[in-house]
Formats: C-alpha cells, structure tokens, sequence
C-alpha cells in the first residue's frame, strides 16, 4: 500500500483510537524517528479532545516501569514506546518487571523502514524475536491491512493473560492509510470465576480436619479474599504467613498474623510454617523453597495451574480462585480442637516485632542515633505517611524496610519489582502511579545506587510537576550487595559510592529538597515534604552499616559472616568490622 500523502487516518491514528478506546489514558516514551508517525498521532488526538497524553521521559527503561506501575494501580491498559534499535532495546528491563508482575501493558516497539528489513541497517534489531520471552503476545505489524485486529489482539492478550503485549510496528508502515478499524466488544470481557472442583474441597477439608497444628501462607493471590482468609485461620485456628507481595493484602486487621518469611521476613512466620503438620499454600508462589519445609503435608491453592508444586513438596493442588476457594470450604471445615499452637506463634511474632524489628523505631533512643539509621526512616515515614497512600519500593535494603515497616491497611499500596528484582524501578514506578493518579500521595522509597541510575527521571517529575516524593535512604552503598558477599564470606568490595549531596542535585533541577543528617530533624524534613505540594526529595543520610538480619540464621550463614569479618580484619578494616557490630547487635534474632 503506499504511503499517505495527506493528513488521513493513519495506522498510527486507528493505534491510537484503539489503545484510548481499550482504557489507555498516556503513552510513556522518547521520540524518534521511526515513532514520529506514533507521537504525531498521540498530538493530533489530544489537539481534538481525545483523552491521551504523551510523556516524555528520560529513558526508555523508566517508560516501561511508569507503564506497569500505572497498570498496577489503575488495572487498565497502560503503553509504553520506544523508537527503533535501541530506543525499544531500552524498554526490555522494565518490561521484563511489568510481565512477571502480571499487569496489562502495552509496548510500541517502533522498527527501521520496512523494505530494509533483514539488510544489516543502521539500528536494525529484530524486536518481534527479542521481546518474545517478557510478554505474553510480540507480533510485528508489516501491512495496514493487518493492523486492526493485530492491534485488537495484543490488547486482549493484555488484559486476559494478564501481561505485555509487544507491538513492532515499522515507522513507514505506521503512516500508511488505515483501513477501516475491526469491530471489538470484547477489549476487557468480565473475569470468570474459578472455582475449585468439588473432589479437591472434600479432600482438603479432610486434610484440614485430620491435622492438629495448620499454618496458612498468603501470597498475592489473597486480593479481595481477606475477610475469608481470616474468617477461615480462625475456624481451623491457624497462624497466617506473607509473601511480600502478599502482605498488603492480608496483614492488616488481621489477629492471626506472623509477619513474613524470606531473607526479608520478621516475626515467627518461618517456625510457623516449619512446626504445622499441614501447610496451606493460598495464592503464592514463593520462590525461596529454603524458607519452606521438606517433611511438612503442604497444600496449595492457586488460579495458575503452573504454579502448582514447581517450589515445594505437594501433597494436594487445588486449582481455583483463593476467594472461590475459602468460601466453599468455610462450612466444610470443623472449628479447632485447639488453639495452642496459633496462641504461641502469635505470641512469638509479637515478641520479634517488639524486638528484632522495634530495635531501632521507636523512643528518644532512636532518635538520638546517628548515623540515622533506615529502621527508624522506615517507622516515622509510615507514621507520617496518608492512610491512602502508595509506596513504590526501590528492590534492595529498601525492600526490607517496606516489609517490616510499612504498615498496611487495606487502602495503602506497596509496588515494587518484587519479581523480577530490578535495581531503580521505585521512581520510574512513581511517576506511573502519579500521573495516573494525581490526587493520591505517591511516595517512592529510594536507595542512592537505584536514584543514581536513573537519574535523568527527576527532570520528567520536575517537567510534569508530578507529587512525587522521594524518600531517599542515602548509604553511598550498596547494602544488600554488601550483605550477600558477607553472607558468602567475601569481605565488601566494589559496593560503596562516593557520598554524594542528592538534595543539592534535586534542588538544581528544581524540585525542593533537603538533607538529613541528624534524627532529630527527619519527622519535621517528611511532614513539610508531605504536606508540600508538587514534586520533593527528602535526602537521609542512613548508617551504612545497617543490613537487614532473616528472621533464622543457618550454620553456613554464621561461618560465612565469620570468615568476611576475618577477612576484613586481616585487610586492616577493624574499624568497619566494630561500626558494623554496634549497628547489628541489637537485631541478631535471639531464642
């Protein structure tokens, strides 16, 4: 077909219409040539009242990370877009985190001129082959005919995986004339409801009945089940667990609670689950199966049938929706003979939070530490924070503070790359959720190695006078690095910055900003960056030395800490072996 010669409906139009009619409200991206059909498109839309909007960010990476973070709170479509050769290479991190967050995204992945396909041309990739392994539905659009339905089918792919659908569409092919576009009543059909077969619920209420010690572990598959979770841990008596991800969910008012397993766990979750004689896996796909036990009857329960017993023994699998699931079996269950074994990890997990995990957060003591440490940033931070708020969580120590200190209650949202574990992802994140979500307190909890990285990304919230506001927990290190290599018994190397003033960086661009260096002044320093509006970044500057203790210490865990500390003192580090004992001590899990 040739090229259109006047201002038509272009494919680049019918793209455009299609997205906006699927729910897609932004296009987050950098444009370049191969995408100026796209961009132009997206102008002329919004000149006529259309609801889009492109923003322009400063990396490709961070698009795509805005665009799963606005799919994660908002649940509609959300777009991303990168030029061709490396503007679409640029994207893959980010959509690597959004696809196996399961959120519906949308990638327009422009390519070099069609008839230089397969030539070896300047920027030539092959980004229908590359995107193919982080999303559901990568197709290359090479026709206008083609293009309506190809388009309608990546965005059902989407919503109903739901995931990333990839769209390769050749800068040239996206100016040719469009076609008429394809009817579609089904962009966003209703979810189906997924309940268990009758044969499963028998046998796990039998399976329920015949055990006398039944610890339930909650993953994110718990969303909009909470009530019947806890209305089901109090009939059969059993202490509920978290996933991280799962925590947001099923934590608050939640009276059987034992915090979290995982290196990043608290509280008596992992004895829980070690001392049941039946474990109940509800809507998790917890990938540490060290932090799972070996001998115990475990059962579980999720939607995906491919998540079942791929992480741990399986004694019995029920496909089915968690919700679905908890209500058909609530009177098919007997009430507990006891209560004892759920009384004493209640009571075992209030005595870590009062201890492991309130070393640090509470009193005059804390408040006079210095240097800050993040426990106690963490505490006052979710004190200060609003009931609605969202945290977008940077992956790293900051992930530990979130678990343990953030407090849940059924309003607030806590996203991260809790999967893919990407370095950086907590501003790109906040910039999605506040541009979609203007009116709602967005706070991102930022390490300085992930702030360093994408830097650039302060001059998109500054442009957009987005409200963001930036927490940063200042180490000039990189603490969950430094952990590891303890952990493995290699003394730190390569992981300290040089100290660098953030606040400073912030201010030049324009955002207003301050640095903390003493506890005392940090509640004051949150409260006015809160309560400011536009965008602000809060630069703490946090004890190096603090690492995040597992709620269990293995044997090889100690030998492996104990020939770093070795190896540090023999390299003349006496000094960092002491600072980093008097920052620990206190959180060494005790009997």
């Amino acid at each position: 077909m040739a090229k259109s010669k006047t201002r038509g409906t272009t494919v680049a139009d019918l793209l455009v219409a299609q997205i906006v009619e699927a729910g897609a409200k932004r296009i987050y991206g950098i444009v370049g040539d191969s995408l100026n059909p796209v961009v132009d498109a997206v102008r002329r839309a919004a000149k006529e009242g259309v609801d889009i909007e492109w923003v322009h960010v400063r990396h490709e990476e961070a698009a795509a990370f805005a665009a799963a973070a606005e799919a994660e709170v908002t649940g509609n479509l959300a777009v991303c877009a990168g030029s061709c050769g490396p503007g679409n290479l640029h994207l893959i991190n980010g959509l690597y985190d959004a696809n196996r967050s399961k959120v519906p995204v949308l990638a327009i992945a422009s390519h070099i001129p069609s008839k230089q396909i397969g030539t070896s041309f300047f920027q030539e990739t092959h980004p229908d082959r590359l995107f193919n392994e982080c999303s559901v539905y990568s197709e290359m659009i090479s026709s206008a005919e083609q293009a309506p339905r190809v388009i309608n089918s990546a965005i059902h792919h989407a919503y109903g995986a739901p995931g990333v659908a990839v769209l390769t569409i050749p800068g040239d092919v996206a100016d040719f004339d469009a076609p008429a576009p394809v009817a579609d009543v089904s962009t966003r059909p209703p979810k189906p409801r997924v309940i268990p077969a009758d044969e499963s619920l028998r046998e796990l209420a039998e399976a329920i009945d015949e055990a006398k010690k039944v610890t339930i572990f909650a993953g994110v598959g718990v969303r909009g089940a909470h009530d019947d979770v806890i209305a089901l841990a109090d009939k059969i008596a059993a202490p509920i667990g978290h996933s991280l991800r799962g925590k947001e969910w099923i934590q608050y008012d939640n009276p059987f609670d034992v915090g979290m397993s995982g290196l990043l766990g608290y509280g008596s979750c992992y004895d829980a689950t070690q001392e049941a004689d039946l474990l109940i896996l509800l809507g998790t796909d917890f990938p540490y199966d060290q932090f799972l036990p070996e001998s115990v009857r475990t059962v579980q329960v999720d939607i995906d049938p491919k998540n079942l017993g791929r992480r741990t023994r399986l004694d019995l699998a029920v496909v089915g929706d968690v919700g679905e699931t908890v209500r058909a079996l609530l009177p098919m269950v007997k009430p507990a003979r006891s209560r004892r074994f759920l009384d004493s990890m209640v009571k075992k997990h209030e005595k870590a939070m009062n201890g492991v995990v309130g070393a640090y957060s509470g009193g005059k003591k804390a408040e006079s530490m210095t240097p800050i440490h993040p426990e106690y940033v963490a505490d006052v931070l979710d004190q200060e924070a609003s009931d609605d708020a969202v945290f977008t969580v940077d992956t790293g120590m900051c992930n530990v503070w979130a678990a343990r200190y953030i407090s849940p209650n059924g309003r607030r949202r806590v996203i991260g790359s809790f999967l893919h574990g990407s370095m950086a992802n907590a501003m790109p994140h906040a910039i999605g959720v506040a541009a979609a979500q203007p009116g709602r307190q967005v706070i991102s909890m930022s390490g300085d190695g992930g702030l360093a990285m994408l830097l650039g990304e302060l001059v998109t919230i500054k442009h957009y006078d987005l409200p963001v506001k930036i927490v940063l927990f200042d180490n000039a290190t990189l603490g969950m690095v430094r952990l590891e290599m303890l952990v493995d018994g290699l003394p730190a190397f390569g992981t300290d910055s040089p100290s660098v003033d953030y606040a400073a960086v912030a201010r030049a661009i324009g955002i207003p900003a301050v640095r903390v260096e003493d506890p005392k002044d940090l509640r004051k320093a949150l409260r006015g960056a809160l309560d400011r509006p536009g965008p602000a970044l809060i630069d703490v500057v946090t004890d190096p030395h603090a690492l995040s203790i597992p709620p269990t210490i293995t044997a090889g865990q100690v030998r492996g800490f104990a020939a770093a500390m070795s190896k540090e003192v023999l390299g003349g580090g006496l000094g960092e072996v002491v600072s980093m004992a008097r920052s620990n001590l206190r959180n060494v899990p005790r009997p």
